[in-house]
């Protein structure tokens, strides 16, 4: 048997190499959440790519291939690409995609107009004038086969066309994907994830304290205290540290770029004052409440309960008296006398 290899790198993801089509590894690698792709030809750990390595599935899948009887051989790399390196990527692979089925639609389309085309030929191979079946006739037998034909082409060229509306909406839905990962509600809601990752490594890291609960008769805390990260395990929590702060430095540039293109305001406690109306999904609320990261507005569908809106939620702020308010450099700036 030949030698497989599982490799690990962050642009390629976990791959194996040296498999080959019967030879015993496809039911082992599946019974172990691989999968198999066309396009690269390799078996492959479903969201690997720019991930940390999956150690215990790797080495639970190398285990299960040992003992089916193969040599098997790690090569793995835990490092990082940038986030920068990672974005292009994931651009360039978005783009060569959406060209892929943009030329399957079109293929799905040449397809179509030839099925249509085979359905006109047939229809105008039937009798002409709707003349009816003459049973018994010699040419019922003809006209019967002709009839059926006609119908048949018409079919294809139904389901021809199915195929190009699907293939075209896969086309135009890939077409938004870059679009949407960009969007500012997006990245604004990505860094919010981001920043609470790093809070979680970061007590990881060092330390922490939680409490447990509380007696209610003596009113004294049950604790508990995780002491710092060591040896092998800080290393890794160091590493995603690093690679967590890349990740937040990088999508903060693209929210301040938004910011400077105008395509958001960053509206926030120091901006939005209680009575003010915000605007969200076409529809204007007055504030009751400023929180950290939200305001509080009466309920969107009626009720007498408030509902929470995030700051990057907003689409539009004035005051009480309708005056609109802009944000210049951070501070809030009312429009008197504005219409």
């Amino acid at each position: 048997m030949s030698v497989l290899t599982i490799t690990h790198t962050p642009a390629d993801g976990t791959l194996i190499d040296g498999t080959a089509k019967g030879d015993g590894t496809g039911a082992v690698l599946k019974a172990q959440r691989w999968r198999w792709s066309r396009n690269i030809g390799f078996w492959y750990i479903p969201q690997s790519r720019d991930r940390a390595p999956k150690l215990a599935q790797i080495n639970a899948t190398a285990t299960a291939l040992r003992a089916a009887g193969f040599t098997v051989e790690l090569d793995i790399d835990a490092s990082y690409r940038t986030t920068s390196e990672v974005e292009a990527d994931k651009i360039a692979r978005q783009a060569d995609r959406v060209d892929a089925l943009d030329a399957k639609a079109d293929r799905k389309a040449g397809d179509a107009e030839t099925a249509w085309n085979a359905e006109r030929a047939a229809y105008r191979a039937l009798p002409e004038g709707g003349e009816p079946i003459k049973i018994g006739h010699h040419s019922e037998r003809r006209h019967r086969n002709a009839i059926e034909k006609a119908w048949n082409k018409f079919g294809k060229a139904v389901e021809a066309e199915r195929e190009v509306t699907a293939a075209r909406g896969r086309a135009d839905a890939a077409s938004t994907t870059t679009d949407a990962r960009y969007g500012p509600i997006t990245v604004a809601r990505r860094i919010e994830r981001l920043v609470a990752d790093m809070a979680k490594l970061e007590r990881s890291r060092d330390g922490y304290t939680r409490t447990l609960f509380t007696n209610q008769q003596t009113g004294q805390k049950q604790v508990e205290t995780h002491g710092a990260a060591t040896g092998a395990y800080r290393e890794q929590l160091l590493v995603e540290i690093d690679h967590l702060a890349d990740e937040i430095t990088y999508w903060k540039a693209v929210r301040e770029q938004q910011i400077a293109d105008g395509k958001v305001t960053p509206y926030s406690r120091d901006v939005v004052v209680k009575g003010d109306h915000v605007r969200h999904g076409g529809s204007w609320y007055e504030v009751v409440r400023v929180n950290a990261k939200s305001v509080s507005v009466m309920s969107r569908v009626g009720g007498d309960w408030t509902d929470r809106l995030a700051y990057n939620a907003i689409r539009g702020l004035r005051t009480s008296k309708s005056e609109p308010v802009t944000v210049v450099d951070g501070q809030r700036v009312v429009e008197s006398g504005a219409a």
